[in-house]
């Protein structure tokens, strides 16, 4: 059984500027899969060569199975991507527009009984003969993954899928795409909500500057960070003593790392010694976001 997606020593250059350098990188069939790193670290020059708009300078990209150059038709219909820009010709309803799309890929009228479950999949049956240009941001944001999936690809790309929706309808759209995944879906997601990677994804591959930095599953890369985080709300300054310890100040107080849980008791003796009171403490398990700074902060 072939890969999902298959970089095999993927280089792409603009001029002087290098924007991927040697990427090798294999994603399996059915896998729920992250592509995440900083703005301009490649992702976008990833996905653009996977869907055939970029040619790589250097190496070969397959998805399932076939060569994204030489075999373009047949590695296309096995693709579907939900770009991040909000692109539709504003004189077509949602489902005129999800129509013409499946008539690239030679789905005719048979296809009709597909786009009206996914329109009701995403919760726009009742807009389904409305014009594109008077659907809401979130709808049209809906109405993307719906172009995306009228030829039924095995492999999914969703670019930001959520960028700029509410929490309600995010909640939503991850419930759909985890359904898309448990039907059989590949799915490759770039975000900058790293909750949204850490609740959705089993693989994640950070990226930075064209190069894969990190490679592992999502629960293995947690496990990399050892101790906890303390966060702390008083009134002052921080004792001298703790400050190697500090991460980070925030809008509620000191952000602490502790490599190991007794360092708690090092930090209340200073605070008792410096005569604070504590408005707060709570212990906090680093989560993706703590991973992402760490690793890419490493590597610079």
């Amino acid at each position: 059984m072939p890969a999902a997606v298959q970089f095999h020593d993927v280089s792409k250059h603009f001029g002087a500027l290098q924007a991927l350098d040697g990427v090798d990188l294999s994603i399996e069939q059915g896998e729920f899969f992250a592509l995440l790193g900083p703005n301009g670290a490649g992702k976008s020059t990833m996905i653009n060569i996977l869907s055939g708009l970029l040619r790589p300078s250097q190496g070969s990209v397959e998805v399932m199975g076939f060569d994204v150059i030489k075999q373009y038709r047949e590695a296309r219909r096995s693709l579907g991507v939900v770009p991040q820009e909000l692109v539709f010709d504003p004189f077509f309803s949602l489902r005129e527009m999800l129509r013409f799309q499946a008539g690239y890929f030679g789905k005719r009228k048979d296809n009709d009984v597909w786009i009206d479950e996914v329109i009701e999949g995403l919760g726009l049956s009742d807009k389904a003969g409305t014009n594109m240009r008077k659907l809401s941001g979130g709808m049209k944001r809906r109405a993307l993954i719906a172009q995306a999936l009228v030829h039924k690809p095995p492999v999914i790309v969703l670019d930001e899928p959520t960028a700029g929706v509410d929490v309600e309808l995010r909640h939503m759209l991850w419930e759909f795409i985890r359904r898309l995944n448990a039907d059989g879906h590949t799915i490759i997601l770039t975000t900058h909500y790293l909750e949204e990677a850490e609740e959705l994804c089993s693989r994640v591959a950070l990226l930075k500057q064209g190069k894969i930095i990190k490679l592992d599953t999502t629960a293995n890369l947690l496990r990399t960070m050892h101790g906890k985080l303390l966060q702390l709300k008083f009134s002052g300054e921080l004792p001298a003593a703790l400050i190697p310890m500090l991460k980070e100040k925030n809008p509620e107080g000191y952000l602490l790392k502790l490599d190991e849980v007794s360092a708690l008791e090092h930090v209340l003796v200073n605070l008792r010694q410096a005569d604070i009171a504590l408005e707060d403490l709570r212990l906090i398990e680093p989560d993706l976001e703590d991973v992402f700074v760490e690793m890419v902060g490493k590597s610079s």
